[in-house]
């Protein structure tokens, strides 16, 4: 298998809800004005406590400081796994799963953290720019290692980095786990056809916390408010509650043929931190044994991972 470390280096932040009206001009510039802005990689996640925005340094620019704004001060990069010449493809049903125990696991033993963004297309493996020879060192005997340099993939070579390795770490704490009761739909859609959803779409992103949609949740406590977009290099992923999905045209967006549901797993009783190593792992490595996909996603705050609704519980012990 191969091992891209793909030409995007990221910023992590969060803005707050009470915040969100400084942010709606920049957020529908990098949605749906893409041709006015030089950013390849956004990624936007709406969850109960904020919203979690993903992007590269050119993104990030559109992003104006303020109290609203929290930046987590590393510089991520995106690591890319290819098996057979085909990225590893979540609509497929893959998810975390296949490189659970190739990547996400053997990261966590040497107490490098990750953040999880799996989109509708693939899974994306972020982390730190700091630790990147300790990831190349760590996965060096696995994968064949190519890093993205003006558009050219370059191979990488163990001897070419630095070797120590980090033994450092905090032990991995258990986290209380919490099963929404929402159903959710992993879709995509035709970047060109953006404009026909964009009314519903900022009204989904921008206007979901009225007095209406806040008493319509108080009433159903075991659902929570998610939503997530993400454009990168020109794909288009969106993961959305049933509820929001009638609100969507079902003629623009597209799902995997199967068409399934997924529930969520939501992890973290209180926030999450970046520095904590092995979360991402001690939910899919479980996952993986018992041949169960997921669909992972990080946030600001917590942490995400969708299975399929038929199989929440064939693994109740984990």
């Amino acid at each position: 298998m191969d091992l891209h470390i793909l030409d995007h280096r990221l910023r992590v932040t969060s803005i707050s809800k009470s915040g969100l009206q400084n942010y709606t001009h920049p957020l529908i510039k990098l949605i749906f004005l893409r041709d006015r802005t030089r950013c390849k990689f956004f990624s936007l996640t709406e969850t109960p406590e904020n919203y979690t925005v993903v992007l590269d340094e050119e993104g990030f620019k559109e992003l104006q400081p303020s109290e609203h704004l929290q930046v987590e001060c590393s510089t991520w990069l995106p690591l890319n796994v290819i098996s057979n010449g085909n990225t590893s493809s979540s609509s497929q049903a893959v998810g975390v799963t296949k490189i659970a125990k190739s990547v996400i696991a053997p990261l966590a033993e040497q107490h490098v953290s990750v953040f999880m963004l799996s989109t509708y297309q693939t899974d994306f493996i972020l982390v730190r720019e700091k630790d990147l020879s300790v990831v190349i060192h760590t996965l060096a005997e696995e994968f064949n290692i190519f890093q993205e340099v003006d558009g050219e993939s370059v191979p990488v070579h163990s001897q070419d980095t630095c070797n120590g390795l980090q033994r450092n770490g905090k032990e991995v704490t258990s986290h209380v786990v919490v099963l929404p009761g929402n159903q959710f739909c992993v879709m995509s859609l035709d970047p060109d056809t953006l404009p026909g959803i964009a009314t519903t779409l900022i009204d989904v992103l921008f206007y979901s916390n009225s007095p209406k949609e806040d008493a319509a949740v108080a009433d159903d406590l075991e659902c929570i408010k998610f939503f997530s977009f993400s454009l990168i290099d020109g794909y288009v992923s969106l993961v959305m509650d049933t509820e929001a999905q009638r609100q969507f045209p079902a003629d623009l967006l597209f799902t995997s043929s199967s068409g399934e549901l997924w529930r969520m797993v939501r992890i973290g009783g209180q926030p999450l931190g970046f520095d904590e190593c092995g979360i991402v792992a001690q939910i899919s490595q479980p996952l993986a044994d018992s041949d169960i996909s997921a669909y992972y996603i990080s946030t600001f705050s917590f942490d995400h991972a969708l299975v399929r609704d038929t199989l929440i519980h064939k693994n109740p012990s984990h």
